[in-house]
């Protein structure tokens, strides 16, 4: 039984149209599936990735319209990283990120920028993940995004705090002091703590409010009760209509989900035509009258571009 790299990282935003305008046209992702909140439907839930929304490129955000901009500290994701082909990739990025007005700069590793929300992300060679690409007219093939490859969290106290948790109950592999590999069937997945700042963190706009795991559809009850033998608080299976969902915070505090690989975001939605439309889960289905009054309207670049 293993996990199966990255499925997801969910984000908080204050303004939804910003949020498409900048995933779905600047970076050139897929908006693969406009819906709303389960427990919030007044808010929406825009999930981006590649052609065919596969886990491993979604990166997904909850709006709460005038958020204000929050702040990473411990216990928290801070930073993002984005694979992408070569080091003229990255080249090409530094560009196109200057032409739309948002300042990057060049590490030992990669590209760093920020959205307009302040969220830090890093564009990375890729080390062999098989590439997850969507389409943009804007963005040659050899240049796009290909999933996502790692991130980074800020720590509360030693870096291998936890190491217990993610070796032997997630099946992490350390690599170095702080830093782990996730290796699934077909994709993998770097994850690294790093002390925090002095400054105690803040939910809001451009932060990170959890990040999800891939799991075998039939494996998911064998992962919670494995949490639970580890004295892990666990919820129960959430349906998300998309994918099956648990939900534990590892020590530090930061919020892991393991979410099951199917059936996907063609379940509701033709895959020629992801994020077209509004989608509701079944159990807001009833406020769908009330709800396409009250959510601000999105322009999708791609519809757009259609027209």
């Amino acid at each position: 039984m293993k996990l199966e790299g990255m499925h997801h990282i969910t984000m908080i935003t204050g303004d939804a149209q910003s949020n498409v305008a900048f995933y779905a046209d600047t970076l050139g992702l897929r908006l693969v599936k406009k819906t709303v909140n389960f427990d919030a439907p007044e808010a929406y839930h825009l999930y981006f990735g590649d052609e065919a929304g596969s886990p491993g490129s979604i990166l997904t955000w909850f709006e709460f319209a005038g958020a204000r901009r929050g702040r990473a500290g411990a216990g928290m994701i801070h930073t993002i990283q984005l694979g992408v082909a070569s080091g003229d990739a990255l080249d090409f990025w530094a560009e196109r990120l200057a032409a739309s007005g948002y300042d990057s700069r060049r590490t030992e590793t990669g590209l760093r920028f920020e959205d307009y929300d302040g969220l830090a992300f890093e564009l990375v060679v890729t080390d062999g993940n098989p590439p997850l690409r969507a389409e943009h007219p804007e963005v040659p093939a050899e240049h796009a995004i290909l999933g996502v490859e790692g991130a980074r969290a800020y720590a509360g106290r030693e870096l291998d705090a936890d190491r217990g948790l993610l070796t032997e109950t997630l099946g992490f592999t350390e690599v170095a002091a702080g830093e782990y590999r996730l290796d699934g069937d077909e994709r993998h997945f770097h994850w690294a703590y790093d002390p925090a700042p002095h400054v105690a963190g803040r939910q809001g706009a451009g932060t990170v409010h959890h990040i999800a795991f891939g799991s075998r559809d039939d494996e998911q009850l064998a992962w919670r009760e494995r949490i639970v033998e580890a004295d892990g608080y666990v919820s129960d299976v959430r349906d998300r209509d998309y994918f099956r969902s648990i939900y534990f915070r590892e020590p530090r505090g930061v919020l892991f989900e393991i979410a099951t690989l199917s059936p996907g975001f063609a379940v509701d939605e033709d895959p020629e035509h992801l994020g077209s439309s509004l989608k509701l889960p079944a159990q807001h289905e009833h406020l769908r009258p009330q709800l396409e009054r009250a959510l601000s309207p999105v322009v999708n670049p791609r519809a757009a571009a259609v027209a």
